[in-house]
């Protein structure tokens, strides 16, 4: 089985104009993989209500000097591109941002509040949105590491039990073919029903259907509802996806997006769950400071 970083350089070769935003994953996966950020996690796991996320509400203390690191290297990967708004992501003055708030805003998705920093840095918005929103990433992969055995098994919500997001895909895995929903943003895997929608919740197998590629011998699928218009990618496999390679499963699979997108079928805009947690310094250090 590929490394991630594997996994990537396998996807340049075969989509070479990926390969800017391909830059910018490959330095995410080194920074979920840094061990630094388990120090991050709140001990233990938090107490919720059956069907509030665990991250939800929480007051969290960050290592400014590692929000400050992942920041940089995905905005110096960013930089290297040679299409322009990419390269925009690092053209400005970083020294007006405040990392801490820029980490909260991505770990609640704030697509506003993304927005605003990109005007302060004077870079293009999607871009900047893009890459700053995978900022908390680093962190939400720990806060994996550290629950996924904990997962209470009672959980049934379409969205993640750890962030609150909705999933990526979905595995169909071995002969018993259990299906289970895998997270975009921390990797986490939680057990799914079949016959059910994640985003709207429906179980009615009238508005439930499945988009099958033209390839007899794919392993994938894409399931939709007619009720909400909603898809979720779905994989048969032995066994799922490592929590890292999520990310880069989901990007592989483009195709199916976009045949389910070309059918008037989405995926929601906004989080799951909206998360509303706070964040503040674990260790004082100043702003984020630009270092070419």
């Amino acid at each position: 089985m590929m490394s991630p970083l594997d996994r990537v350089k396998d996807l340049r070769r075969r989509y070479p104009e990926w390969t800017p935003w391909l830059a910018v994953i490959g330095a995410l996966l080194e920074e979920i993989e840094d061990p630094s950020w388990d120090a991050a996690v709140p001990l233990g796991t938090l107490s919720q209500a059956s069907t509030v996320p665990l991250l939800a509400k929480a007051d969290l203390q960050v290592d400014e000097r590692a929000a400050s690191r992942t920041f940089e290297k995905l905005t110096r990967a960013a930089a290297r591109s040679s299409v322009p708004q990419m390269a925009s992501v690092r053209s400005a003055s970083y020294a007006k941002l405040d990392v801490l708030r820029l980490f909260q805003a991505a770990l609640n998705r704030d697509s506003e509040g993304l927005q605003e920093f990109a005007s302060v840095a004077g870079a293009d918005p999607d871009a900047f949105r893009a890459v700053a929103a995978l900022a908390a990433m680093p962190f939400l992969h720990a806060c994996n590491r550290h629950w996924a055995s904990s997962l209470p098994e009672s959980w049934v919500e379409g969205y993640c039990p750890i962030c609150g997001a909705w999933p990526a895909f979905a595995d169909v895995r071995g002969i018993e073919r259990a299906r289970y929903f895998r997270c975009g943003g921390c990797g986490a895997a939680w057990q799914a029903r079949c016959l059910f929608c994640p985003y709207c919740g429906t179980t009615d197998h009238e508005a439930l259907g499945t988009l099958v590629p033209a390839r007899s011998e794919s392993n994938s699928a894409v399931d939709t509802c007619n009720g909400c218009r909603g898809y979720l990618k779905t994989f048969t496999t032995l066994q799922g996806s490592s929590p890292a390679t999520v990310i880069l499963d989901d990007l592989a699979s483009v195709e199916l997006d976009l045949a389910a997108l070309e059918r008037g079928y989405k995926r929601p805009s906004a989080a799951g769950y909206a998360l509303d947690v706070t964040v503040t310094e674990s260790n004082p250090v100043a702003v984020f400071a630009r270092s070419d």
